[in-house]
């Protein structure tokens, strides 16, 4: 994958950084494999809105993505790397031996014809979805599920990975993207490599427009409401607002907002970065 920058003939195309899609074999999907959605513009059953700075936004088609690789053992011939309006990484199309086609988040470096697999005693090769009792220690891996057979749950998004670190009992430890290290039951299945996409962080926007497309409206900061609207709202002129709180009062910013004594808390074994 690759960025370009446009020449500035435009005001909005004069920081815009953006994606040359290279890597996209294919623009239209896989009927079989999408259904249309509607938009709720931030509102309830009711109509009344309960998400602010949510509408509008170009109309979508769900790809339905197998988060278990649950077709152990079959393998399957990778058809298109597309493009996915619904997440930030890249989607691989599989063709089962079966003829079964299938969905799945693409790996940087997979390539249009490569074999995948999953299952037990399967290689740890790029793509391919093994159980954590089986990938070698230091290993790249992504689409990592919490729990055996409840799908893919972590480390989903464009150029992500963990690495399985060690293991302990029937625990595997894993160091999550944020720094966290975390054990994770060798039961639970992930894919060998990286989240395609890599440098999707870098990319600019360069308009708010491009905001709109993806169905997101203009936020209105704390600071600029009446004191009624926000706890951060008034005073005369331009001020500061105080300590930062949210629309609720409840302080932000550095407050930790994690229960206490959660239960996940016991499989924690290295708590992320500062």
């Amino acid at each position: 994958m690759a960025l370009k920058k446009l020449k500035p003939t435009t005001p909005g195309q004069r920081f815009k950084v953006a994606s040359t899609f290279e890597e996209i074999t294919s623009s239209r999907p896989e009927k079989s494999l999408v259904y249309g959605t509607r938009k709720s513009g931030g509102r309830n059953n009711q109509g009344k809105m309960t998400m602010r700075y949510i509408g509008g936004g170009h109309k979508k088609m769900y790809r339905f993505i197998d988060f278990c690789r649950d077709k152990d053992n079959i393998p399957a011939i990778v058809k298109t790397i597309e493009y996915d309006p619904n997440r930030t990484a890249r989607i691989a199309l599989l063709f089962y031996a079966d003829g079964e086609k299938r969905y799945i988040l693409a790996p940087h470096g997979l390539k249009v014809g490569q074999t995948v697999l999953s299952g037990a005693g399967v290689a740890p090769e790029i793509g391919n979805a093994l159980l954590l009792s089986e990938i070698p220690f230091g290993t790249i891996i992504h689409n990592l599920e919490l729990n055996p057979g409840q799908g893919a749950k972590l480390v989903r998004s464009a150029g992500t990975y963990a690495q399985l670190m060690s293991r302990d009992g029937k625990y595997a430890i894993i160091k999550m993207p944020s720094g966290e290290n975390r054990m994770i039951l060798q039961t639970c299945r992930a894919t060998v490599g990286m989240v395609s996409n890599i440098e999707h962080n870098l990319e600019i926007s360069g308009k708010a427009g491009r905001s709109r497309w993806l169905g997101r409206r203009p936020r209105t900061r704390g600071v600029v409401m009446n004191p009624v609207d926000h706890p951060m709202g008034g005073g005369e002129g331009r001020a500061t607002g105080g300590h930062p709180r949210s629309r609720k009062g409840l302080p932000s910013k550095g407050y930790k907002t994690r229960t206490p004594n959660k239960h996940s808390d016991k499989y924690i074994v290295e708590r992320r970065k500062k």
